[in-house]
């Protein structure tokens, strides 16, 4: 009789919960509709480049949710990862490839890929070695061992870049023109916002082909469900686990050169914006890398909203909002948007 009575409160604590969910949710979606009618090109203006900063997002979350995919990791260090691989992109523009505003469109494009080239390499071998050095020998300890470990690694990544870069921003000429490409009744396409998405769609594309459809990529979904039986069946658990860190590594190293293309960088610009491509991979479902975009994205144009659009509190308060949606999706839907949910205990 008990068991039965607590089972009754939890279904209806849970139905209240939803139940609450839902209005919030109705009301910000009434709000948004007001926002639409009363200027219809402003909101979609807004939107644009709310989604293009989300995208931008959706590459570092992308990281964090392959990590914790596999490990159930929060990986802390990994938007300082992203920020330091911004750093060396900058280097790689201006010092070796010496690319200014002047500099031919085709010696452009072959300087950006050139430093993909050697970025791209260098923070996944640099992601993969602090998964064998700081996290390799803690897979068996308990969750909260990796997880200080986690915050370690981010201050020892966060201070190479300071002792490297000093406290200034470094920036990269404009190189993607932030022109219109193309205007619809009044809504104007840029350059710069179509590139990014010309990045992050192909980005999600191959990364879902690869993790659904490649070998590898269906070791890394089994070893994310169950390790032990993972390696019963033949699979090596630890490569699997190393080549998870590359991708993410790789992955920081895309998202940091998109980010220096876009806006200025330093050495603790990955610590905010590793918090906010968190906040997203939790609200899409982490470990769900469709989600993780769509979270991010979503939280982009949140953003963008707060502080482009009349009657919000201001950008003062975008730090909160961003973060007040974090609590409230783990207070209604822990699962997130995309994700599934486990059974309790599972």
């Amino acid at each position: 009789m008990a068991t039965a009575t607590a089972a009754l409160h939890r279904i209806r604590g849970s139905s209240l919960i939803d139940a609450i969910g839902l209005l919030l949710l109705a009301l910000v979606i009434i709000w948004l509709l007001f926002k639409f009618f009363e200027d219809p090109t402003r909101f979609i203006n807004v939107s644009i480049i709310g989604g293009t900063n989300g995208a931008i997002y959706g590459l570092v979350a992308l990281g964090y949710t392959l990590v914790y995919g596999i490990l159930q990791l929060i990986n802390f260090a990994h938007g300082d990862v992203f920020a330091l691989s911004g750093l060396v992109a900058s280097t790689m523009i201006l010092s070796v490839f010496g690319l200014n505003e002047d500099t031919a469109i085709l010696l452009v494009i072959v300087g950006l890929l050139g430093t993909l080239a050697v970025t791209v390499p260098l923070f996944a071998f640099v992601n993969g070695s602090i998964e064998r050095i700081a996290y390799k020998p803690l897979r068996n300890a308990p969750r909260l061992a990796p997880l200080i470990t986690a915050v370690g690694v981010s201050f020892i990544v966060q201070n190479v870049s300071l002792a490297l870069y000093g406290v200034d921003f470094e920036s990269v000429p404009n190189f993607i023109p932030r022109t219109d490409a193309f205007t619809i009744g009044g809504i104007a396409f840029q350059w710069d916002n179509i590139a990014v998405f010309l990045i992050v769609i192909p980005v999600l594309l191959v990364l879902t082909w690869f993790v659904r459809s490649t070998r590898q990529g269906k070791a890394m979904r089994a070893v994310s469900q169950d390790k032990e039986a993972s390696a019963m069946m033949g699979i090596d658990v630890n490569r699997t686990i190393s080549v998870t860190f590359f991708l993410a590594g790789s992955l920081a190293a895309v998202a940091g050169l998109v980010y220096l293309l876009q806006f200025n960088i330093r050495y603790d610009t990955g610590f905010e914006l590793g918090l906010i491509a968190f906040t997203a991979a939790v609200l899409g479902g982490i470990g769900n890398l469709t989600g993780a975009v769509l979270g991010a994205m979503l939280i982009g144009m949140v953003q963008a909203w707060n502080e482009g659009l009349d009657g919000t509190p201001g950008g003062d308060w975008t730090r909160s909002i961003v973060f007040g949606i974090l609590i409230a999706v783990l207070v209604f839907r822990p699962q997130g948007l995309l994700g599934e949910r486990t059974p309790e205990g599972a």
